[in-house]
């Protein structure tokens, strides 16, 4: 049962950027890479944009609103139109969770001007903005890491096809069906969260590092 305090609701108001801000971005990322590689079918199809209506999907909109995690529409691309067709597909494939990073830096950025802006001046509404971004680096940086897996239909199988050969990534087209319910199985058994979580915190520690810079410039700044 959900408990509806404002920071629940926070939570579920990061989960609304993550689907109308997000999802596009992650799902633009593909169609970008996919035409700059001479695929003329994201364009055909409309998703060169962040127009969220055109990348939602509405069972993955869901999933994402109520569990955290999900997916967009996704982009079709026909690798016969890369000059290199492992590598482009692998690098069309990377390009949503890149997406899903890039989001999540520019976030954590966000949250350290609102934190530090808290800590000098603090209110009960920016203390409420500050937790928002924080949910939304988090949900970034899990749809990032999640979507990396290297399963189908998941984008990591997309970049662990260009390492393998074509025989293998028969075999596994062959039985995807298969694999993906039993990774969805793996999912809702809870036996995933421990391993993503971990991965997930470290990445956030990596962006946390990545942006120390910011650190000393806005305490100069707030004067802390």
């Amino acid at each position: 049962m959900f408990r509806f305090d404002v920071e629940t609701i926070l939570k579920f108001g990061a989960r609304i950027m993550i689907i109308f801000m997000v999802i596009p971005l992650h799902e633009f990322a593909h169609a970008w890479s996919a035409n700059k590689m001479g695929d003329p079918t994201p364009r055909a199809q409309n998703r060169l944009n962040l127009n969220p209506f055109n990348h939602i999907d509405p069972i993955g909109a869901l999933m994402i609103f109520f569990c955290g995690f999900g997916w967009g529409k996704p982009v079709q691309v026909n690798p016969n139109y890369f000059k290199k067709r492992k590598k482009g597909n692998a690098l069309c494939s990377a390009a949503g969770p890149i997406a899903n990073l890039i989001a999540a830096l520019f976030g954590v950025m966000i949250y350290k001007v609102l934190y530090y802006a808290c800590v000098k001046n603090y209110s009960d509404g920016l203390y409420w903005v500050t937790v928002l971004f924080y949910y939304f680096v988090i949900i970034n940086i899990g749809l990032a890491v999640f979507n990396l897996i290297p399963i189908p239909p998941l984008d990591g199988s997309g970049i662990l096809s260009y390492f393998t050969s074509y025989r293998v990534d028969r075999k596994i087209q062959q039985y995807s069906f298969y694999i993906m319910i039993g990774f969805v199985l793996l999912v809702f058994s809870g036996l995933l969260n421990g391993p993503l979580n971990w991965i997930d915190g470290k990445v956030f520690w990596l962006m946390d590092k990545l942006t120390f810079w910011l650190d000393p410039i806005l305490k100069s700044i707030f004067k802390i």
